[in-house]
């Protein structure tokens, strides 16, 4: 059984105001997006996660800071309604063939991994199922002028929320059924599912799994963030000998040498502290644990794909990187004319603001192994904040 996760981000968000919808704002330098795609995209009982962009959000996806994952698979443009942006990807799901999907908000950041599995886990036991708060407050049905008319009975009303899990097949057919039929007026799946006859059980949600929709709700989340995160630093070391060549890597910057560094992968002896620094604020295993020396995969591999796998942790671990610094310590080559290139090239791994990072050289005054031109060391540090 396959479980894939459509997470619907087509929409404008005019309700909160902000210079882009409001899926692409930052919270402690993470996109609301990319913050919700972690959750989704580390649960063990997901497969695959696909997401509905608007049609002229590809930039703000392309810079929302997610890092690339086995799971995630090219978005796709949604429509001009949340229901025909949800029908969009289900059909771009169909050729996946999924048993089941869940279908979720992208302005649901605060969704949890017991939320994912209790939605699920109702599928055992009816073709559909979301996740829903009891209604608590009392409610009123107002007329003209806003004049109370009447005092409405709560027992048994629910709000709902994401996400919402259906049998893959059924809830195709029935969005299939419900465009056909003229029916653009369901404000969510499960209404779908009921117009097309399909059960659909409630699961408890939560008050914390709140839709992100006005300006406050945005100011809710930046508290929430805020009152919640903690701050931690990583630091990291490698060496690297000399050996026959003509280039170096450094920072992910290709640089004319009259030598080359010798490493199982391309040797970029700062990335490969900074890979450390990272896993190491976040207590992961170091960057030789991860990438064996020994694992044919990383013969000659580009350093900036386990640096990337470092940066993607750190977003699963609902966390942000706030800032990197590296130390190169070597004669030559001169560090200088290539900095800017390598900031930019680092903040482009890193999906981070190139005043974010900081890249510095010296050398050793001739004294040791770097002294003697035998090789390059860097050092690096990481700061990294997680919710």
């Amino acid at each position: 059984m396959t479980t894939a996760a459509l997470i619907v981000a087509a929409g404008r968000g005019t309700r909160a105001g902000g210079a882009v919808p409001k899926q692409y704002a930052l919270f402690g330098g993470t996109s609301v997006l990319a913050r919700t795609l972690g959750v989704f995209l580390d649960h063990p009982a997901v497969d695959q996660v696909l997401v509905v962009i608007g049609p002229d959000d590809w930039k703000l996806y392309d810079t929302a800071g997610i890092a690339s994952h086995a799971k995630l698979l090219t978005p796709v443009a949604g429509g001009d309604t949340r229901q025909s942006s949800v029908l969009d990807g289900l059909r771009a799901l169909r050729r996946f063939a999924p048993s089941r999907v869940l279908i979720h908000d992208a302005v649901r950041p605060f969704v949890t991994d017991r939320l994912v599995a209790d939605v699920l886990a109702a599928l055992d036991e009816a073709p559909g199922a979301i996740a829903a708060v009891p209604v608590a407050d009392t409610l009123k049905r107002a007329g003209p002028d806003n004049i109370i008319a009447e005092t409405a009975g709560r027992a048994g009303f629910w709000r709902a929320q994401t996400p919402q899990g259906f049998r893959f097949a059924d809830i195709l057919a029935a969005h299939e059924a419900a465009a056909a039929g003229g029916r653009i007026d369901l404000t969510d799946d499960a209404a779908v599912a009921e117009w097309a006859g399909l059960i659909v059980k409630i699961v408890p949600g939560s008050e914390h799994n709140r839709k992100l929709t006005t300006a406050e709700d945005i100011a809710f989340a930046s508290q929430a963030i805020a009152a919640a995160r903690e701050f931690r630093t990583g630091q990291g070391f490698d060496v690297h000998r000399f050996t026959a060549g003509d280039h170096v890597w450094l920072c992910g910057v290709r640089i004319p040498h009259s030598h080359k560094l010798e490493g199982h992968s391309d040797a970029d002896v700062a990335l490969h502290a900074l890979t450390d620094a990272l896993l190491g604020a976040i207590g992961e295993p170091d960057i030789g644990t991860l990438f064996l020396n020994t694992d044919l995969r990383w013969k000659d591999a580009p350093s900036h794909v386990f640096l990337a796998e470092a940066a993607r942790r750190v977003t699963a671990r609902a966390g942000a990187i706030v800032n990197v610094d590296v130390t190169i310590l070597a004669e030559a080559p001169k560090v200088s004319p290539h900095r800017e290139a390598m900031c930019a090239r680092i903040a482009e791994i890193l999906a981070i603001e190139r005043d974010r990072v900081a890249i510095k050289a010296t050398t050793t005054e001739g004294l040791g192994f770097t002294g003697r031109r035998e090789g390059i060391a860097a050092m690096a540090t990481a700061t990294v904040v997680l919710r």
